[in-house]
């Protein structure tokens, strides 16, 4: 049957019978199509489709990309099917089907497609294999051998699980800074309380029991407002953070997300085979196909944009938990001085409250430093990673450069023979791809921010556990072996707490120098992509604009 189909071959003298028997004989041993074995020993790929035609009696087509079929007719196809089955839809309009196939002849294929198509009659073209196996690849959006989750559709779609998980976690950021201020409320009300019963326990009652009045119910209004404000965020706390992330191959494997509900889980596709070989071929991939690689690498670069915001709001915990530790100590600071100030009686049992209250506080906010510093230790790491790995710039054939008035100035590969509106899309793709790079490198500046923010919240904690150690010593002296002790470890401890945090925020300080990405004017080139790049106008915008 394989040697009549090929009849043609042997008639014009292109292959003798020998060697077509050798082609059939290989291509059923090694499971390869013989019109792609004929190719490989160059027939003419022409020579292969005129067979084809000749023997099924239908037109041939080859791989072009306006080869396309509707895309509510494709959305509803299992592509990987689809290329196994070798047969693709066209069009379909009413009972009858244009389809291309690498065989009608085949009962199986002919009835497979009238049961999905839910059609009675079929237009047949004919086509290789390996062009019928691209033709479904390009109209559903992925490069050749890529899977379905490397369309575009799909990409942007994990992209919008992974902006939804940063708008997520910017949510808890903020409650966690409503927190953090319920908190600077609360230590507020806790000071105008302790100073009214300090003056009520000095002076006892008398003409300033009104202002001691006034300034306990102001006290315990601000404690309870603080209160209000922290609670939310207490349980925003307790939300456990996924950090992890998948290594970005730029363009060999593929991110895609799985159960997308409210938990959705981020994984990559097997290594896809050719992929870096196609890669690195950039200059020589159309439009298309370099959109598609764009795309995936604006897929990684999101998903590392979530991983630092995962690693932000951790740290944003941590500097919550710092601040909840600090009330805790100003709560145990006071429950001691007001222990060791006045003789034991009826308000004992209310300095014991404090102190025991103020240990909780410490204890509760210590429980979230801790995930904070490795979060903050992991970020710090990523980002070092980041500024040392490879970018998809390395993948990436720079730009042809010509010297224009002593300047190098980047121009696009664009020549007049291309059509301005393919090259016009595949720019704007490369110019979204440079914005998304942009917005990771300021990502990671802002992680650099976060962490020295978290070490200065060390510091802060550190200073407020010293103070409160310095101030019992100098008040009440080293008569007391014991509390002198305990004195001076709360020194100790502070001190420690001010080292660690100079150690986070002294190297976050000296990077952040280093991208000053805060200025007053902003140049937008607008691109043209039917003009050379020296001829783009450029749109500059000031704060005087603003």
């Amino acid at each position: 049957m394989l040697n009549k189909k090929f009849e043609r071959l042997t008639k014009r003298e292109i292959i003798t019978h020998d060697g077509l028997d050798e082609v059939i004989k290989e291509s059923k041993t090694s499971g390869k199509y013989p019109e792609d074995l004929l190719i490989e020993k160059g027939i003419p790929r022409h020579e292969v489709l005129f067979c084809l035609s000749e023997y099924y009696g239908y037109p041939f087509v080859e791989y072009d990309e306006s080869v396309m079929a509707s895309y509510f007719l494709t959305m509803r196809l299992n592509m990987e099917r689809l290329k196994y089955a070798l047969w693709f839809p066209l069009s379909v309009r009413q009972h009858r089907a244009e389809v291309i196939a690498y065989n009608p002849y085949d009962h199986a294929v002919v009835e497979d497609i009238k049961k999905t198509l839910k059609i009675e009659e079929i237009d047949f073209i004919v086509a290789l294999p390996s062009d019928l196996i691209r033709i479904i690849e390009h109209n559903f959006d992925v490069n050749p051998h890529f899977p379905s989750p490397a369309g575009r559709t799909p990409l942007a779609k994990v992209r919008t699980f992974l902006a939804d998980r940063r708008s997520t976690m910017a949510c808890y950021r903020t409650s966690l800074a409503k927190g953090r201020t319920g908190l600077a409320f609360l230590r507020t009300g806790i000071s105008f309380i302790a100073i009214s019963l300090v003056l009520l326990r000095i002076f006892g009652i008398g003409y300033l029991t009104v202002f001691e009045a006034l300034l306990f119910m102001a006290g315990i209004v601000m404690a309870m407002d603080g209160l209000m404000w922290y609670l939310p965020a207490r349980r925003t706390g307790k939300k456990l953070l996924d950090c992890t992330s998948t290594e970005p191959t730029w363009g060999s494997t593929v991110l895609k997300v799985s159960d997308p509900g409210d938990n959705p889980c981020f994984t990559r596709t097997d290594p896809v085979e050719g992929a870096d070989k196609l890669r690195s071929g950039w200059n020589n991939l159309s439009p298309v196909m370099r959109r598609r690689f764009l795309a995936g690498d604006r897929t990684d670069m999101a998903e590392e944009r979530t991983v630092l915001a995962c690693y932000r709001t951790a740290m944003a915990r941590a500097r919550t938990g710092l601040a909840f530790t600090r009330t805790g100590i100003a709560f145990i600071g006071l429950g001691i001085a007001l222990l060791r100030q006045f003789h034991i009686g009826p308000w004992t049992a209310f300095d014991f409250t404090l102190i025991l209250v103020g240990i909780l506080m410490a204890m509760e906010g210590f429980y979230w430093y801790l995930p904070g510093r490795s979060a903050g230790i992991e970020g710090f790491e990523s980002v070092q990673r980041s500024e040392d790995n490879r970018s998809i710039w390395d993948f990436v054939f720079p730009p042809s450069l010509k010297q224009i008035n002593a300047e190098y100035v980047c121009v696009p590969p664009v020549r007049a023979s291309h059509s301005p509106g393919i090259w016009a899309t595949t720019g704007l793709a490369l110019e979204r791809t440079v914005l998304a790079d942009r917005r990771n490198v300021m990502a990671r500046l802002r992680t650099v921010m976060a962490r020295s923010r978290t070490g200065m919240a060390f510091i802060r904690t550190g200073m407020a556990i010293s103070a409160v150690g310095i101030g019992l010593l100098v008040y009440f002296g080293t008569g007391n072996k014991a509390w002198t002790i305990f004195d001076v470890l709360m020194i100790v401890f502070g001190l420690m707490f001010i080292a660690d945090g100079l150690y986070w925020n002294i190297p976050a300080e000296r990077i952040k120098r280093q991208f000053p990405y805060c200025f007053g004017e902003m140049e937008i080139v607008v691109p043209d992509y039917g003009k050379p790049a020296r001829y783009w106008r450029k749109a500059i915008f000031s704060h005087d604009d603003l």
